[in-house]
């Protein structure tokens, strides 16, 4: 896997996925951003989001869940001096869909957090992350 940032000025940054992708990094206006795209932290809490929700999608549906939706609502706490890490992410899921059994949910949500999600496991070697989760049966 490979990636490549460009330098576009003032703190803001091009960041190319080696898949091709793109997207603009700033920092915030009070660092000299323009708010022209997310900040490289909040880039690594979605990186975090996307990668536990396509596991928890991808093992409700071979679970035999009607999963009609998912949505992960995520809140970080970070430390007051630099380096300003991550000390707290909690993951908030809230999952949609027909006749949804709440054990095969917690499942899949632990599943992804202690097998499966890559950018998870990865990141709770150094920050306290906890999760939660909400069904919404339609």
């Amino acid at each position: 896997m490979e990636s490549r940032i460009k330098w576009k000025g003032n703190v803001s940054f091009l960041a190319e996925s080696g898949s091709g992708h793109s997207i603009l990094m700033d920092g915030a206006p009070e660092a000299g951003g323009q708010n022209q795209g997310p900040r490289p932290m909040e880039m690594l809490l979605m990186g975090l989001g996307g990668c536990t929700t396509f596991d928890v999608v991808l093992i409700l549906k071979k679970s035999r869940q009607e999963i009609t939706d998912c949505v992960v609502e995520i809140a970080a706490e970070r430390a007051l001096v630099d380096p300003k890490v991550f000390t707290h992410i909690h993951l908030h899921f809230i999952i949609t869909g027909n006749n949804l059994k709440q054990l095969q949910v917690e499942r899949a949500i632990n599943l992804s957090s202690e097998k499966y999600c890559s950018a998870s496991i990865m990141l709770k070697q150094t920050v306290k992350i906890t999760h939660d989760f909400e069904i919404i049966n339609t």
